[in-house]
C-alpha cells in the first residue's frame, strides 16, 4: 500500500471525526438548553475533569494522555463557546421587544461561519 492509500483513509476519518465533532455539538446545545432551563452555570468544572479521566483511562494510544487532555479540553472549550453564544442569542431575541433585529443560533448553524484558528492550551 502506498502513501495515496493512507492519505486517503485519513481522509475519510477525518469526515467521520467531523461528523461526530458535530453530532456531539448539537448534544451539547441540547445539555446547553436544559442548563438554562434549570438555571444551571454552563460551565461545570467537575464534570469536565471527570470526562478527561474516563477519556485518559479509556485511550488505548498512540496518543498520551497530555495530547488526550489537549484535545478534549479544546472540544469542551469549543462546546461551551457554543453554548455561550447560543445563549446569548437566545437572551437578545427574548429582549427585543423593542422592534431590534432578532438573531438566531442553530447546531447547524453557528458552526458554518466559524473559521479555524490556532489557540495555545
Amino acid at each position: 500500500m502506498n502513501i495515496e492509500y493512507w492519505r486517503a483513509e485519513i481522509d475519510e476519518l477525518d469526515r467521520e471525526l467531523l461528523r461526530l465533532l458535530n453530532r456531539r455539538a448539537r448534544l451539547a446545545m441540547k445539555v446547553g438548553a436544559l442548563k438554562k432551563a434549570a438555571g444551571l452555570p454552563c460551565c461545570d468544572p467537575e464534570r469536565e475533569r471527570a470526562v478527561l479521566r474516563d477519556l485518559q483511562k479509556a485511550n488505548a494510544g498512540p496518543l498520551d494522555a497530555l495530547a488526550i487532555t489537549k484535545l478534549f479540553r479544546r472540544i469542551i472549550r469549543e462546546s461551551r463557546d457554543m453554548e455561550t453564544r447560543m445563549l446569548a442569542a437566545e437572551e437578545q431575541r427574548e429582549g427585543t421587544g423593542n422592534g431590534a433585529r432578532r438573531t438566531t443560533v442553530s447546531a447547524d448553524s453557528s458552526a458554518q461561519g466559524v473559521g479555524l484558528r490556532e489557540v495555545s492550551l
